[in-house]
């Protein structure tokens, strides 16, 4: 087996080539990659529910098409290379630098779309990138990779710019030490999978990027065009079978319209589980505290039959709603879910709302994100100021655009930071931005010093003299 040693020694050497390309060059080769991911979306897609088991063909075709495209489409026209911009009055020029070798960490829930996002935003600093995909995504990683290196030999490009790690091993503790290793032996870490390894990320002695898990609140109040609010609900929680960390894990509706959203959420395939079905739910998903991994981004139907729920509609479900008004360990449904079942909670007073939403946050998925359907715009502005969180969607299906959207401005990306709330050391959508250094050229310009009265004035005239 390669050590990770032979990996970085060869990561830095064709790294070294990618930093005298030319912005003409650094952007032919991340539009191979990208094509890469878009001309083999399918085959990708077909190995990774194949290799996994988790979510399904169809909506990893789009999101691996979507997200490549969207990428592709913000780093057409960035600069990375060279001047990234002059300020004469400050007399600053900001100069564009590569950060080195990344090491990233990819998760089991996008084991095509990730990487390919990953080895865009990190090729178009002039990067090389080293991918760890987790063990049981190995395979789609692995033929990523290779079809990225039938690119890379087009454009006369070291294929060393671009490799992966195998962290399989005999046990979990290799595993881990040969990941560990990777981290230390970087110049950067980008972490895109649990807490576990978010926080080995941040412990490696490397600089890291790191994600925030996810648990969506989600608002619907009485001003929402409400048949437009469901159907973007019902596109998002169950898009890939809710493996995105984006997608909605509860709602918190308004009672004068509670109904109306039910409805409208079953009118769709939405089934709402109630008394036994909704204990049975719980006992299917949960085993001894945790998520059954055998039940998480499966279908609705998977679901279904492991809880025992019967009933004709339950069978043909598209998404399972249970109700819900506590949160924490004792109300298991309150945290992130990983699967097509949504909690809704009902409210009367916003501030309500606002309240269940800390408490849920506090819980599960601080930093991360929270939506509102609503019309009322003070309403909007209130969440917003309040919710410790990275992102507020309006009116959107959560999970499409949390990461990006050609519909709303947030960088594409399937690295979603969380901020210092979730552990985090940026709050961005991580894109190439993330990866660059730069260099500030500072010349002098014409001294212009504050007087006292300049910076103390207004104290003095509110406050007084005296200290």
């Amino acid at each position: 087996m390669t050590t990770v040693q032979e990996v970085i020694t060869r990561a830095h050497k064709a790294q070294r080539e990618l930093e005298k390309l030319d912005q003409a060059g650094v952007d032919d080769i991340v539009t191979a990659v990208a094509w890469v991911g878009v001309a083999h979306a399918e085959r990708l897609a077909k190995l990774a529910v194949e290799e996994t088991g988790l979510g399904n063909v169809d909506d990893k075709i789009k999101k691996n098409r979507r997200k490549t495209m969207g990428t592709l489409n913000d780093l057409r026209g960035a600069t990375s290379v060279g001047i990234l911009k002059e300020d004469p009055e400050r007399g600053i020029t900001e100069i564009a630098k590569p950060v080195g070798v990344v090491a990233a960490i990819t998760p089991v829930t996008n084991p095509g779309a990730t990487p390919i996002n990953n080895i865009m935003i990190t090729l178009k600093g002039r990067n090389a990138v080293v991918l760890a995909p987790h063990p049981k995504a190995e395979g789609t990683c692995t033929e990523l990779v290779r079809l990225v290196h039938e690119a890379l030999d087009k454009l006369g490009v070291p294929r060393d710019a671009v490799q992966q790690l195998s962290l399989r091993a005999k046990n979990k503790q290799e595993s881990k030490a040969r990941a560990q290793e990777l981290m230390a032996l970087a110049d950067l870490v980008v972490v895109t999978a649990g807490p576990a390894n978010v926080l080995a990320g941040y412990q490696s002695g490397t600089p890291a990027l790191g994600v925030g898990r996810g648990n969506a609140p989600v608002i619907v109040d009485a001003s929402a065009h409400i048949e437009d609010a469901a159907d973007k609900i019902l596109e998002s929680a169950t898009f890939d079978y809710a493996t995105s960390c984006s997608s909605e894990n509860s709602l918190h509706v308004e009672a004068s319209v509670y109904d109306k959203v039910l409805e409208a959420l079953e009118a769709r395939g939405a089934y709402l589980a109630r008394g036994e079905e909704k204990s049975a739910l719980e006992a299917a998903l949960w085993k001894d505290g945790a998520l059954d991994r055998q039940l998480v981004a499966q279908s609705p139907a998977v679901i279904a039959e492991a809880a025992g729920l019967t009933h004709e509609a339950a069978a043909k479900a598209r998404l399972f709603l249970v109700e819900e008004d506590g949160v924490g360990p004792d109300y298991p449904f309150s945290g992130e879910k990983l699967a097509p079942v949504v909690s809704v909670y009902r409210w009367e007073r916003f501030d309500d709302a606002l309240s269940i939403i800390d408490r849920i946050l506090d819980y599960q998925g601080l930093g991360h994100s929270v939506g509102i359907h609503s019309r009322d715009n003070e309403r909007i502005e209130r969440l917003a100021h309040r919710a410790k969180v990275c992102r507020v969607l309006v009116n959107q299906a959560h999970c499409i655009g949390n990461g990006g959207d050609f519909e709303n401005g947030l960088d594409f990306t399937l690295s979603l930071a969380a901020g210092t709330w979730g552990g985090n050391s940026t709050s961005d959508n991580i894109t190439y931005k993330h990866f660059l250094n730069i260099t500030r050229i500072s010349r002098p310009i014409a001294a212009e010093p504050p007087t006292e009265a300049d910076l103390f004035g207004d104290y003095w005239e509110r406050f007084g003299l005296t200290p």
